[in-house]
């Protein structure tokens, strides 16, 4: 059970963070592709078998830091769980459903799920979601930070404000539900927010920019180590 004494001494901001790589484990779960069998995979990928084909393997190989044989068992996974080669946002949200049933998901996989979809067509591809994966599982420091500071940015526009650190705390908050024990007041969130704002945004000019948000991560110990926490986890 998570209590309010670890939200406080460990940073929420870290929880944050920490909970958009396990984001990306919850996706693998759901997908099969944790527990998954290298004699289940076939040689080649089946690209014929769905509308919508991944671009080559080759070019996904190079863009990624994962090899031949792990696109082919990510990509078999995808492709068994979506046909069509694509995921929506309520995909997304009945993942988080299923995974925190004490809480509402939806929002934070809503959040989430924008910043999977680089491209901003409403969907996310195989491509999209390896990409994605890529970074969170295996990218550098600056590559992760980089990630997360744009699920931060709703907008893309740059610059994080503290409603927009505010909404995705306060999705957490609640996707979490009755985990966070004993249960929290309604200004909990947005007393957190005030604190971690105010430590990133250095020069007080109101919005966080991505300098300012690496540097405070980078200098955050319990940060650091949540960045390591699933290197290995395929």
């Amino acid at each position: 059970t998570l209590t309010l004494t670890m939200w406080e001494s460990e940073g929420l901001q870290t929880f944050g963070i920490v909970l958009i790589v396990c984001a990306s484990l919850k996706l693998l779960h759901l997908l099969g592709l944790i527990s998954f069998s290298e004699d289940s995979v076939e040689d080649e990928l089946e690209l014929s078998a769905v509308r919508h084909r991944p671009e080559a393997l080759e070019q996904l190989e190079a863009q990624t830091r994962f090899s031949r044989k792990e696109l082919q068992i990510l990509y078999r996974g995808f492709k068994n769980e979506c046909p069509s080669g694509v995921v929506n946002e309520d995909t997304f949200k009945e993942i988080y459903a299923q995974f925190f049933p004490q809480g509402d998901a939806s929002t934070y996989a809503h959040f989430l799920f924008n910043a999977f979809d680089t491209d901003h067509n409403d969907s996310v591809s195989f491509e999209d979601f390896v990409m994605g994966l890529s970074i969170l599982l295996r990218g550098t420091v600056q590559e992760k930070l980089n990630w997360a500071f744009n699920l931060y940015d709703i907008n893309k526009d740059g610059y994080i404000t503290k409603e927009e650190m505010f909404d995705i705390i306060k999705s957490i908050y609640d996707m979490m539900g009755k985990c966070t024990y004993p249960t929290l007041k309604e200004e909990t969130p947005r007393q957190h927010v005030e604190i971690f704002f105010q430590k990133m945004d250095k020069n007080r000019d109101g919005v966080v920019t991505i300098d300012e948000f690496i540097d405070c991560c980078q200098n955050d110990e319990n940060i650091m180590r949540s960045m390591q926490l699933f290197e290995n986890v395929i």
